[in-house]
């Protein structure tokens, strides 16, 4: 470790170029007064020295800023619009400085959109792994769904069937409302299909090949099942029969796309956006994607529980302007004989429910509840009085529909499989990062001992995953949790993220500048962030 102490030093010695250097001659930002030193590149500097030596200056605003200045301008004029660039330093020259990564302790993040998860950029990686991976479960029957093959059909029968047991391999054919059963029966006759097996409902269950199961009829079921899920828009059922009386018992049902045969529920094919709470396609309709909604708080509106209704329980309609809401309450409290001289805490659970969210609508004379109240007030949202008074009595809740997940209901019935653990999207997201790492490790191990069931992209898409998250291990953060929201983290633990993602995209000849990296690190563990 070489430490840098901002000095001055002879113009002459430090404007020779040395190779592997970064030579800095007449540096002046800031306090710097006409500063020149050589700095070797491939090393660790500590730049050290009293409050206001001009660290910062020499380390951000002068190396740094001309780092990222030069790079920046080997872009287009139309690029660099899009760009943050500092202004040029007040410097004679900096020879042999390499683009620039500036990491400091800020944090300037405040969307709640943002999470740990998506600084470090995992998130992208974890929605292609449930893409890829992810085993489908029927919400009805928790059955795993997937696709199903004629090979893989006929090693399940291999397993079920007995050997010579007679079997009936049926497609299921699905009468249209338009068309009568008789004409759907004539039309599969035309066509050689003349046996029906079984009728329920608007299905008609067709006889696509009679055989005994043996292993000389293998060949003969393959071509059986293969016609019979062309025909039968992927689905086929398999009869077994009971040899005694030749009746048919229960049928075992297979499908080629996500389908449950058992629920006949048919399952979108699984695409990344699914799995991501910043797509439209991914994200929970009712918060869209922030995992909470704003909304009338109970609590607020009735601060003191030891009131009676009639003392003014409900705080809202105890002033001029809403008297009449309260004279409203006491008039149906009356008819519908709710007590208004026991205390909130005293009512029972459905009078409380009743004040809250009201019997009907006030147009049809019923009582419309302190939630119709805020929903009359929601239509007059335009006056600045009533914005302010809805400000009062809001608070955020979490989304009823998706329950914090922020993604829709569907995203979470497909799971990661490792060891004893079945993890859908907001499980994984919800582990500690040392958790996390153990999960993927087991996924990895497990993907390896079965190499039929992944291919080179998957292979390299888990080697980044654990990567960036034994990154994260070794920086000290193994506590954190991907879904935590990164507008609650603090300077330190940001910075060593930020550190961790330039380290994750694999940078060469690159120089990076971090300020006081060890903050809120424990001193046992700054050999780690030493190391990474």
């Amino acid at each position: 470790m070489t430490s840098a102490l901002p000095a001055k030093k002879h113009k002459a010695k430090a404007a020779r170029p040395v190779k592997d250097s970064i030579v800095i001659t007449g540096a002046r930002q800031n306090n710097l007064k006409n500063l020149s030193l050589t700095l070797p590149t491939g090393k660790l500097i500590v730049v050290t020295g009293v409050s206001g030596s001009g660290k910062s200056t020499l380390a951000f605003d002068t190396i740094y800023a001309e780092g990222q200045r030069r790079y920046v301008e080997t872009f287009s004029a139309y690029a660099r619009q899009f760009l943050d660039r500092m202004d040029k330093p007040a410097v004679d020259s900096v020879q042999g400085i390499p683009p620039a990564i500036a990491i400091d302790q800020s944090n300037p993040v405040r969307t709640s959109r943002s999470t740990v998860g998506t600084m470090t950029e995992l998130n992208d990686y974890l929605k292609l792994a449930f893409a890829r991976l992810a085993t489908l479960h029927c919400p009805h029957c928790s059955r795993p769904v997937r696709k199903d093959t004629p090979h893989s059909i006929i090693k399940d029968l291999e397993a079920q069937l007995a050997n010579e047991q007679r079997i009936h391999v049926c497609l299921p054919i699905r009468v249209p409302h338009n068309f009568a059963e008789e004409e759907i029966v004539q039309l599969l006759a035309q066509h050689g299909y003349t046996r029906i097996q079984n009728r329920q409902g608007d299905t008609v269950e067709v006889i696509q090949d009679r055989l005994r199961f043996t292993p000389e009829n293998r060949e003969r079921l393959g071509e059986a099942i293969e016609a019979a899920l062309h025909h039968g828009n992927g689905r086929v059922l398999i009869y077994p029969m009971r040899n005694a009386d030749e009746a048919a018992g229960e049928a075992l049902r297979f499908s080629s796309h996500h389908h449950c045969p058992d629920c006949d529920v048919q399952f979108a094919e699984p695409e990344p956006a699914m799995f991501s709470f910043n797509s439209p396609i991914g994200a929970c309709e009712c918060c869209r994607g922030f995992g909470r909604i704003i909304g009338v708080d109970f609590g607020l509106v009735v601060p003191d529980e030891t009131k009676t209704l009639a003392e003014g329980a409900v705080r809202p309609w105890q002033t001029p302007s809403f008297s009449e809401c309260q004279v409203d309450l006491i008039k149906h409290a009356k008819k519908k004989k709710i007590p208004l001289d026991v205390p909130w805490t005293a009512l029972k659970k459905s009078e409380r429910e009743w004040v809250l969210e009201g019997e009907g609508s006030a147009k049809d004379g019923h009582w419309y509840g302190v939630r119709g109240f805020f929903n009359w007030l929601e239509t007059k949202a335009y006056k600045m009085h009533i914005r302010v008074l809805l400000s009062k009595y809001r608070a955020y809740s979490e989304c009823p529909e998706c329950h914090g997940t922020r993604l829709k209901e569907e995203s979470q019935w497909w799971r990661l499989h490792a060891g004893e653990r079945h993890l859908n999207l907001h499980e994984v997201m919800t582990l500690s990062l040392e958790h996390c790492a153990e999960f993927f490790s087991e996924l990895a191990d497990a993907a390896n001992k079965n190499k039929a069931g992944i291919d080179e992209a998957t292979s390299l898409l888990l080697t980044e995953i654990r990567s960036r998250l034994n990154f994260l291990l070794d920086v000290g953060l193994a506590y954190l949790t991907l879904d935590r929201q990164s507008r609650t983290l603090s300077g330190g633990e940001v910075q060593r993220i930020n550190l961790t993602t330039a380290l994750g995209t694999s940078l060469v000849n690159t120089l990076f500048v971090l300020d006081e990296p060890s903050i809120g690190l424990h001193p046992r563990d700054m050999h780690r962030i030493t190391e990474a």
